[in-house]
C-alpha cells in the first residue's frame, strides 16, 4: 500500500455511527472540586445517523456523508458522489468491510460497470482498514466532550473537522516535497 495504483487512486471506507445527539463525556486536565457531569435530562427524540465516510489513502484526503441509515441504498448513493470526484477512466480501488449491504447485487453492478475495484478485508479484521484509524481523530476532535442540541449542528462540525484535516495535511504533504 506504499505506492498508489498506477491506474486509479486507492480509497478507504466505512461507516461511523450511531451519531446521536447526546451530552457525550469529555476529558479535563485541570483539577476541579466537583467533577462535570453530565445532564441527565436528555431524550433521543432526533434518533440516530451515520457518517458514511471515505478516505483516500495516498493524497490523505478525508470525506463523508451523514445519512439517517445505512442501508444499500444509501451506501450506493455516497458511493456515486465519490465516483464523480474522480475522471471515469481511473479505476477507483475500494478497500472497505464485509458488511452486507455492500454485497448487495446492485451495488456490485455498479462498481463492475463504473470502474471500482473492490477491495474486502477479512472477516472479523475490520482494523486493517485504514480509515478506522481516522475515526480515532473524529472521535477526539468533533464526538468527545460535546452536546450539540441536533443532527445539523453535528454535520457541520464534522464538516468543518474534514475541511481543517484536509488543508493541514496537505499543507504538510506540500512541505515534505
Amino acid at each position: 500500500m506504499n505506492q498508489p495504483a498506477s491506474n486509479g487512486p486507492t480509497i478507504s471506507f466505512d461507516e461511523f455511527g450511531p451519531l446521536e445527539i447526546r451530552p457525550q463525556p469529555g476529558r479535563n486536565y485541570c483539577h476541579t472540586d466537583h467533577p462535570k457531569r453530565l445532564p441527565a435530562t436528555y431524550t433521543r427524540k432526533h434518533g440516530v445517523q451515520h457518517w458514511l465516510a471515505f478516505y483516500d489513502v495516498h493524497q490523505k484526503k478525508l470525506w463523508g456523508y451523514v445519512r439517517p441509515r445505512k442501508r444499500h441504498q444509501e451506501f450506493l448513493e455516497v458511493l456515486k458522489l465519490t465516483r464523480k470526484k474522480y475522471p471515469a477512466n481511473q479505476r477507483i480501488h475500494l478497500i472497505l468491510d464485509n458488511f452486507s449491504p455492500h454485497r448487495k447485487e446492485k451495488v456490485l453492478r455498479y462498481c463492475r460497470e463504473n470502474n471500482i475495484h473492490l477491495i474486502w478485508t477479512p472477516t472479523n479484521a475490520s482494523w486493517l482498514n485504514p480509515i478506522e484509524c481516522q475515526f480515532t481523530h473524529v472521535k477526539e476532535f468533533v464526538i468527545r466532550g460535546t452536546n450539540y442540541q441536533n443532527h445539523n449542528e453535528l454535520k457541520i462540525a464534522l464538516n468543518r473537522y474534514v475541511a481543517y484535516r484536509n488543508k493541514k495535511n496537505q499543507q504538510k504533504l506540500n512541505l515534505d516535497n
